[in-house]
């Protein structure tokens, strides 16, 4: 898709990865409407993408992705306004819990908004672009979606859930004319992974995660996976044996 087939929407876009997605698209000349619940840093995000004289502009559209009313309206107010031609479901929280204090407070909370906040966004999405017959959603999951890693337990769950839901949404959105791509980011610097106690291998900055989506999201493909060394060793991990998996990875975070 291009800036002249319509907008763009990003959820999670007042820092991390979808903030720099947006920077990069307004930069491409895009409307990025930008969702988060902290309509203070959207603003923020808005004057740095004007500062910078970018040919696009952002534009805050303040919302909980865990109300699905409001993901509603939020898609509403984008359609009228001119209607979606790219989007990326990208909110998402990392509560690191071992099994010695697992908490199902935490695990819902991660379900809710890792996978509930997607499905909100999924629903008018899929259906104002199987009715326009065009479009492109993309729904940043995880390697951590893989297989299970330690700490990581709900959240690992959460991005295995998305790669399948996308997987199984491909096969029917062939024939609609939209398309649906998944995110499989290795460790990038954010604040959910500042709370990480090990060495992350291959830790980028979330500028160079943007640049490796917005290049992804224009070329051909299912999943757009980085670094794409990382990915392809993790891919490898998860075919070993189930002790030798679990030994790699206790071994690899000590």
């Amino acid at each position: 898709m291009r800036p002249a087939d319509g907008a763009a929407w990003i959820t999670g876009a007042s820092g991390g990865i979808g903030r720099a997605v947006a920077l990069r698209l307004a930069a491409e000349g895009w409307t990025v409407h930008a969702t988060a619940r902290r309509p203070e840093a959207l603003d923020a995000l808005a004057e740095e993408a004007r500062a910078a004289g970018h040919p696009g502009r952002i534009l805050p559209l303040p919302a909980d992705v865990t109300d699905p009313v409001a993901m509603r309206e939020a898609v509403a107010a984008i359609e009228a306004d001119g209607g979606l031609a790219l989007v990326l479901l990208n909110a998402g929280i990392y509560l690191p819990m071992r099994a010695g204090d697992f908490d199902a407070g935490k695990a819902r909370k991660t379900f809710d908004v890792n996978l509930g906040g997607v499905v909100n966004g999924l629903d008018p999405v899929l259906k104002a672009m199987i009715a326009r017959g065009r479009g492109h959603v993309a729904v940043t999951a995880s390697v951590a979606g893989y297989g299970g890693l330690p700490g990581a337990a709900a959240y690992s769950a959460t991005k295995a859930g998305l790669i399948a839901m996308c997987e199984a949404l491909a096969m029917d959105l062939m024939d609609l004319g939209v398309r649906i791509s998944v995110v499989n980011p290795g460790f990038v610097e954010t604040e959910a992974t500042a709370v990480n106690e090990f060495e992350m291998p291959f830790l980028m900055t979330p500028d160079a995660a943007a640049r490796r989506i917005v290049e992804g999201l224009g070329r051909p493909g299912f999943e757009i996976a980085f670094p794409r060394r990382f990915a392809i060793f993790l891919r490898a991990l998860n075919r070993l044996p189930n002790q030798l998996y679990f030994r790699a990875w206790r071994r690899l975070t000590r």
